[in-house]
């Protein structure tokens, strides 16, 4: 079963059950989806409106703590841990994933000091062991580890939650992609007719010149009957005028 129906069949699990909980009792659900090893998406359990109310009240901080794994990563946690509940291992762990997954979006070759200054790792067998064991084997990223240049080259990345304002972005990249495709398929027809019109040339240059050559076989052959006629033209002449000389 692939992330994206292991995804699917999660969020519908935590939207039925936020759906049916209120106040407090969010709480521990919130906990239980953050901890969860195969939920990486938040956006649909977020939109639940047993969730939204929870905004201004006593519990308003695990709706921020929802909001940070749908959106943020390890190190904006830290600079706001203060302000959230503590976080138990299995939250540090599926952040830091999720951290890695965002530093994807922008990059397909993260340095290894990046990642390790990222997730507050302190050395290259941590780090590696981490992206093997805890990303490309729960299946979140595909990539090569590269010993050598020191860097991570990820090949696939599972996408996060869009951030708040970052659909305009979205929709403006897909808007000038489709302008671009637009262009481009005026620029492949046009070469296809030009293709077609040079092609149809080349069969009519083709024909002529196989006409060409029919005419000069004719001619010659014309010519060649005409050598190989005369002579014997002039040997029946000559048996007539000179019958006593010519056999």
């Amino acid at each position: 079963m692939d992330i994206e129906q292991k995804q699917a069949e999660h969020i519908d699990y935590f939207v039925k059950q936020a759906s049916a909980l209120k106040g407090s009792a969010l709480s521990s659900l919130v906990v239980e989806a953050t901890s969860h090893p195969s939920l990486f998406a938040f956006s649909e359990i977020l939109s639940v409106p047993n969730f939204l109310e929870l905004e201004g009240t006593e519990h308003s901080i695990f709706l921020d703590l929802l909001r940070l794994f749908a959106h943020e990563t390890w190190s904006e946690y830290k600079h706001i841990a203060n302000r959230l509940p503590k976080l138990v291992p299995d939250q540090v762990l599926k952040l830091k994933q999720l951290s890695v997954l965002t530093l994807a979006e922008t990059s397909k070759v993260l340095p290894y000091d990046t990642l390790m200054q990222e997730l507050d790792v302190t050395n290259v067998r941590e780090l590696e062991d981490f992206l093997i064991n805890d990303c490309m084997y729960v299946g979140i990223v595909r990539g090569k580890l590269d010993q050598l240049r020191r860097c991570f080259e990820v090949q696939f990345a599972a996408g996060r939650d869009l951030r708040p304002g970052q659909m305009g972005g979205l929709i403006q990249t897909l808007a000038t992609w489709l302008s671009t495709s637009e262009d481009l398929l005026v620029s492949v027809q046009e070469k296809i007719k030009w293709a077609d019109s040079m092609n149809e040339i080349v069969k009519k240059h083709k024909k002529e010149n196989e006409e060409r050559v029919e005419d000069v076989k004719k001619t010659l052959s014309t010519k060649k009957l005409q050598t190989v006629s005369r002579p014997i033209l002039s040997y029946e002449v000559m048996k007539r005028s000179f019958p006593n000389t010519v056999e």
